[in-house]
């Protein structure tokens, strides 16, 4: 099998598992009288999230971590700066007051978090397991806080969760069941045969296993999060495409790191130098740059959306350049420097500046 099939049948698979999976436990939490809320945030987030932790894993168990890492690191780069400026495209985000004021500082905690912990090139198997207990955390607390939550709120999710999946072949407890072990097993064929593709494509293309993890890996694992905001942009659930990213961005730092930590056993993940000194820095600025806009007018407008996406194609590029160590590199990154940064700081005060919705 080609290493271009094998790796277009790992991304099916996993997009297909993750469906299913989702469908599947959906259904089965409802069924078993479980807050349409609760499964919205959890069993939906975990998800969307499902391909980057068992690519994760599945990289870390076959020796190649800078994957592992790479994929995280990618995909919530990508998760920001793609899927929201795609989505906000088609039409301006509304964000959530609850977004703003808990899930971004918790993506932004969680980032920085996993940047202190990366600075000696290594996460260790403590510090796995300190970011998987974080999640379990923040899991529990999302299910206490649901409770909590108005009914209009919950009516809200549970309409999102009945519209996604509202059919009658899937009402049955066995053909729930079996959607989860099905998505399961999609997701665990569909990640070795994709590590695998990644690990044949960067030999051939002669870049790193990084790159190839920081860029191809992170698009295609994020494809149910791009499904998932897109769809439910042209629905005009807005404010779910908004906290779909940024609850799977929690989750791929807290979860799909601290799992895959876990199971590289006390050795820990070795971490590319690389990444400590550039591509964790982005993911934090662009966390960061999250903050204000979203409170400024508390939505993601058009130009802003396409904004987030030159960023994205502007940082694809030096990856790819940087792993060439093409003669373009230095000019490239001088206009980054001169022009972009400028660009971006305007951006950011425009955005505080601008009149907040009420």
């Amino acid at each position: 099998m080609s290493g271009l099939l094998t790796f277009a049948l790992g991304l099916i698979a996993l997009v297909l598992g993750a469906e299913a999976l989702v469908r599947g436990a959906s259904k089965l939490a409802l069924s078993f009288g479980i807050s349409p809320l609760v499964v919205g945030l959890t069993v939906v987030a975990f998800g969307t999230s499902a391909p980057e932790t068992t690519v994760s894993v599945s990289a870390v168990l076959s020796g190649q971590t800078d994957i592992a890492v790479g994929n995280v690191v990618g995909s919530n780069i990508f998760n920001v700066l793609f899927i929201l400026g795609i989505a906000a495209l088609v039409i301006p985000l509304s964000v959530n007051a609850q977004v703003i004021r808990q899930e971004v500082p918790m993506m932004i905690g969680a980032s920085a978090l996993l940047l202190v912990f990366i600075l000696d090139q290594r996460v260790s198997f403590f510090e796995s397991a300190f970011l998987f207990a974080l999640f379990i955390a923040y899991t529990v607390y999302l299910i206490s806080q649901s409770r909590r939550q108005s009914a209009t709120v919950q009516a809200e999710y549970a309409s999102e969760i009945k519209s996604s999946a509202k059919t009658a072949w899937d009402g049955k407890l066995s053909v729930q069941i079996a959607l989860v072990i099905v998505g399961l097993a999609l997701l665990i064929l569909g990640s070795r045969w994709l590590v695998a593709a990644a690990i044949g494509l960067a030999r051939d293309l002669g870049v790193s296993e990084l790159v190839i993890g920081l860029t191809i890996v992170a698009a295609g694992t994020s494809l149910p999060e791009v499904a998932a905001s897109v769809s439910a942009a042209i629905k005009g659930e807005r404010d779910i495409a908004v906290g779909n990213v940024i609850g799977s961005n929690i989750f791929n730092i807290l979860g799909c790191v601290g799992a895959a930590g876990l199971a590289s056993g006390f050795e820990g993940l070795a971490i590319a130098p690389a990444v400590v000194t550039f591509d964790i820095w982005v993911m934090l600025a662009v966390a960061l740059a999250c903050l204000p806009i979203f409170i400024s007018g508390r939505e993601i407008a058009r130009w802003e959306g396409g904004l987030f996406l030159g960023y994205y194609v502007a940082y694809a590029g030096y990856v790819i350049l940087a792993a060439q160590q093409h003669d373009q590199l230095q000019a490239y990154s001088s206009v980054m420097l001169s022009f972009v940064v400028p660009i971006t700081i305007v951006t950011l005060i425009v955005s505080s500046v601008r009149p907040s919705k009420s």
